[in-house]
Order: C-alpha cells, then sequence, then structure tokens
C-alpha cells in the first residue's frame, strides 16, 4: 500500500523560524565499569529528527489516523522526497492575529 502523500490544500513550504533537523542517532552507548563508554554502532540506517511549524487540518486525524501512517512529501531544506512520520502528536498555537493556528511538528524522516 502506498503512502498518503502531504496534501496539496495544506501550505507547501515551511517557515525557516522554527525549522530544526538533526543526524540519525546510529549508535548505543554501553557505560563501561571504569573509563570511557564503549560506543558502537547500532544499525547503518536510521530516522532524522525534523521539526517544523506549518498551519495543519485534519490530515493528521483522519488521513494518516492520528499519526499511525507515514506519509511521503518534499523535504523542506533539500526539496528531496522523503517519507515522514509523526513521532508525536502536532502541538498548536495561536499566531500574530487571534483568528489563525499554527501547528508544530515533530516529524522523523524514515529511511
Amino acid at each position: 500500500m502506498a503512502n498518503p502523500t502531504w496534501p496539496a490544500s495544506l501550505p507547501q513550504r515551511v517557515a525557516v523560524d522554527g525549522y530544526g533537523e538533526g543526524p540519525p542517532d546510529t549508535t548505543v552507548r554501553t557505560r563501561m565499569d571504569a573509563g570511557p563508554a564503549k560506543v558502537r554502532r547500532r544499525f547503518t540506517a536510521g530516522v532524522r529528527p525534523l521539526s517544523l511549524q506549518i498551519d495543519l487540518d485534519g490530515f493528521f486525524g483522519t488521513t494518516l489516523l492520528g499519526g499511525a501512517l507515514a506519509f511521503d512529501w518534499v523535504h523542506p531544506r533539500t526539496q528531496a522526497a522523503v517519507t515522514l512520520r509523526f513521532v508525536r502528536p502536532p502541538a498548536y498555537r495561536p499566531l500574530a492575529s487571534d483568528a489563525a493556528w499554527q501547528a508544530v511538528l515533530q516529524l522523523e524522516i524514515l529511511p
């Protein structure tokens, strides 16, 4: 089954303010009785954390079944096609005008 895609009815660009991205954590640390921790690679491909702010509608609750499904979109920085998944439900906050709301999304880019 193909992933849902980001709806054309939602904004296609994200605000630079509030954008964050990090590398995948592919290591595991083991504490030693003495000396520095032992660090080894756990796997070769990992999810990349991504946070952004955007206007959002029923896409999360209905189409993605409350965040249970991944979806395809264009990476906000690189413009490459990526598959994303919600880490947690979006948090909503008012914009400067009290008539509009913005969703803060915590996503992960799947390998």
